[in-house]
């Protein structure tokens, strides 16, 4: 399969810089309704993906010490489970495509250089193999 194909590029995603804060990022995922979003350095590096499930974890964890201003006063980056969903590169396999994004809405990609390029959903991939298995696109395509 060709990822260029599939997926969405940079300009099209949504994402946050490591430097937002915790109440940028959940605002940002509240305005645009999603529950994660990739996470790229100054450098356009992807240095991992926040969810909601991280937002909920540090507020629950500082329930005792909760206000507006503890979220204006950390950053994504340290909020965030940097081990999940880490970006695949540009020319990774079918197979290792496919696993990962059995596990999640979307799967963050790389450049050589691992400079963050956009994702893949797993709508994309969905939707491509239902077009390989309609005979809508020719299996030597695949490549």
């Amino acid at each position: 399969m060709n990822i260029i194909r599939i997926m969405t590029p940079k300009i099209n995603v949504k994402y946050l810089s490591d430097t937002d804060t915790l109440l940028d990022g959940i605002q940002e995922m509240r305005n645009h309704g999603y529950t994660s979003v990739p996470v790229i350095s100054d450098d356009c590096i992807c240095v991992g993906t926040l969810s909601d499930g991280d937002c909920l974890r540090y507020i629950f964890d500082h329930a005792d010490k909760f206000s507006p201003e503890l979220l204006s006063g950390v950053k994504v980056s340290e909020v965030m489970n940097k081990s999940r969903n880490p970006a695949v590169k540009i020319d990774v396999s079918d197979e290792t495509l496919f696993s990962r994004i059995t596990n999640c809405n979307f799967v963050p990609v790389t450049d050589d250089r691992g400079c963050f390029v956009g994702i893949v959903t797993r709508r994309a991939v969905l939707k491509y193999y239902e077009d390989v298995i309609s005979g809508g696109e020719k299996r030597e395509d695949r490549a």
